[in-house]
């Protein structure tokens, strides 16, 4: 078997007093760190003088162009149409509501003015009664005025003549 640790790497002790904090701190060993440090700048092909890791920060800006590119394109697609429909709803359903509280307010009118016509109707309808009620009781005066008119003869004095004619004169004005 062939030892495959043959390299050494030498470094300054204040690096390995970190080095030797990073090793603890993570749980390994320092040989297992710098194994794991040389794969994670393999693998990312960053550059360990990069501390403000500029790769990352132009990957964030690309995703974030991309994420601002989308929501504009859903917003001139598909918001600015909602609202703009939303807002058309809104005044449309203001105009139902203005046309909803006329239409209310001459139903109103319109039951007042049925009241009054109804009144005067039942009005009407008494008047109407009680003129019937006066011609039959005109009628039934008159009527005994005829009788007692035809019960008359030729010898019937004046006064009795004229007897009848105010007491015919007051039941009308009775009446």
């Amino acid at each position: 078997m062939e030892d495959i640790n043959v390299r050494s790497v030498r470094y300054p002790v204040t690096v390995d007093q970190k080095f030797e904090k990073i090793a603890l701190k993570l749980g390994r060993t320092k040989r297992q760190v710098f194994i794991q440090m040389v794969d994670y700048f393999y693998k990312s092909k960053k550059d360990p003088l990069d501390l403000n890791d500029e790769l990352l920060k132009n990957a964030l800006m690309k995703n974030h162009q991309q994420y601002i590119g989308f929501i504009r394109n859903q917003e001139n697609m598909l918001l600015i149409p909602i609202k703009t429909e939303m807002d058309r709803v809104s005044v449309s359903q203001a105009k139902i509501i203005k046309a909803n509280t006329d239409l209310l307010n001459n139903q109103h009118a319109l039951a007042q003015k049925l009241t009054g016509i109804n009144a005067v109707m039942e009005t009407i309808s008494k008047n109407q009664k009680s003129k019937e009620h006066l011609k039959k009781q005109f009628l039934f005066i008159l009527d005994g005025y005829i009788k007692s008119r035809e019960a008359f003869g030729m010898m019937t004095s004046g006064r009795e003549k004229d007897e009848l004619i105010v007491v015919t004169r007051s039941q009308v004005n009775l009446l």
